[in-house]
């Protein structure tokens, strides 16, 4: 397994892509060293089906503009060229069959792993998968899956809600713990919490629907853009 490409598998809306978005990308290639990490702009994902989201080839344009000068990050179409809407479980599956030289190394926000036993055959994901929880600051995994009330809940309570036969792939390495050479000798679902900026798309939009400077939250060709097309101009 060791011997395997390492590639990070980075799903979103990207609408836009700002500037956590970035950060998370650049400390996981580093900390996981990986080969290469995709970022996998989704059409429309499951569970936003009826909210608007730019179109498809505004969110490439910006995503390419913004990681032009990295060299292991690069985009993925798959989902957007999909027939269908594609789960999860289905876009790493093609990923996978497509380069099965490749370790993948499927990447969620802490949100999206809270709700994960909501996911089409997530089971699968966790088992057959590596999986990277990246927490956002202010984001603490905490109550709804056993957390403690100070934020700073324990592995096994973090695993809460998941069935049991699943809790022991939890690994945390928060604390900006890097995984060592054991840590990746097999499948795990790694907490991290690299991520220092506490920025969300829908800051992004509000900004720009307000007037707002978009510095700080953006990169600055992604800012001009945003301004030469006139995006997120209406009030959410």
């Amino acid at each position: 397994m060791s011997s395997k490409r390492r590639v990070g598998v980075y799903g979103g809306t990207f609408d836009p892509l700002h500037e956590g978005h970035l950060q998370v990308a650049t400390a996981l290639v580093g900390a996981f060293g990986l080969d290469q990490l995709l970022l996998v702009p989704a059409a429309i994902p499951p569970h936003k089906r009826g909210v608007t989201i730019s179109s498809p080839y505004h969110r490439v344009a910006m995503l390419a503009l913004a990681t032009a000068g990295l060299p292991r990050v690069a985009i993925s179409t798959i989902e957007l060229e999909a027939p269908d809407r594609p789960y999860t479980i289905e876009t790493l599956g093609k990923l996978q069959e497509a380069d099965q030289d490749a370790r993948l190394f499927f990447i969620m926000g802490a949100d999206s792993f809270r709700d994960v036993t909501i996911w089409r055959e997530y089971q699968k994901i966790l088992r057959d998968y590596d999986v990277i929880v990246a927490v956002r600051p202010g984001h603490a995994l905490t109550g709804e899956i056993g957390g403690s009330p100070a934020g700073h809940p324990t592995a096994a309570a973090l695993a809460g809600h998941l069935p049991p036969e699943l809790r022991h792939l939890i690994l945390d390495l928060r604390g900006g713990r890097r995984p060592t050479t054991n840590d990746l000798s097999g499948n795990h679902v790694y907490l991290t919490d690299y991520v220092s900026v506490d920025i969300s798309a829908t800051d992004v939009r509000r900004a720009s629907a307000a007037g707002h400077s978009l510095a700080g939250l953006v990169p600055l060709p992604v800012a001009d853009y945003i301004a030469k097309y006139q995006l997120y101009q209406s009030p959410l």
